[in-house]
């Protein structure tokens, strides 16, 4: 269903253990996985910067199979996301998420590495903002980005959430070994 021509999104409140995140897609994929603990209007300023004039809908159901992997994922049991996206961008942003959806589970790249990686070695903070902009949190892991010496760089999500990922993924990488 489109309103006005503009697509309807779909949200729900993903709850794993202490986190809530809100998360949203349109009929197409996942738009949206909102920073942990953060309000409603974090969701509803997105939506209303990126798809302005469309409607929010509440839909847990439409939303269970995101839910599903972002869950899995949370539990240790899913490296790889299959859900679609519905992302939208400039062909750089597009190009330095592709980039992230690249970086294997468990490791991390350098600001420069994915600079590099898109053949734009001299753009290292239009990466940075890139990444920034990153609507889908977790599922385009954005958290495996880190500082060129391996520090812990900025996150939407904050950098206790960038640290209890990364520590996921090298428990659950290491566990398999």
């Amino acid at each position: 269903m489109e309103s006005n021509n503009k697509p309807i999104l779909y949200w729900s409140l993903l709850t794993f253990k202490d986190l809530n995140f809100y998360i949203a897609s349109t009929s197409k994929g996942l738009a949206f996985v909102g920073s942990p603990n953060k309000p409603f209007e974090e969701l509803s300023e997105w939506a209303n910067k990126r798809f302005s004039g469309s409607p929010l809908m509440e839909a847990g159901e439409k939303l269970e199979p995101y839910a599903v992997e972002i869950t899995e994922y949370l539990e240790g049991k899913r490296k790889t996301f299959t859900v679609p996206f519905d992302y939208d961008g400039t062909a750089f942003q597009l190009a330095v998420w592709n980039a992230l959806c690249a970086i294997p589970y468990g490791q991390t790249r350098s600001y420069s590495d994915i600079a590099n990686s898109i053949n734009k070695p001299a753009a290292v903070r239009a990466v940075g903002a890139a990444i920034g902009a990153n609507p889908v949190l977790i599922t385009v892991p954005c958290h495996r980005v880190v500082g060129k010496n391996g520090s812990l760089t900025g996150y939407r999500g904050g950098f206790e959430m960038k640290t209890r990922l990364l520590d996921l993924e090298r428990q659950v990488s290491a566990s398999k070994e």
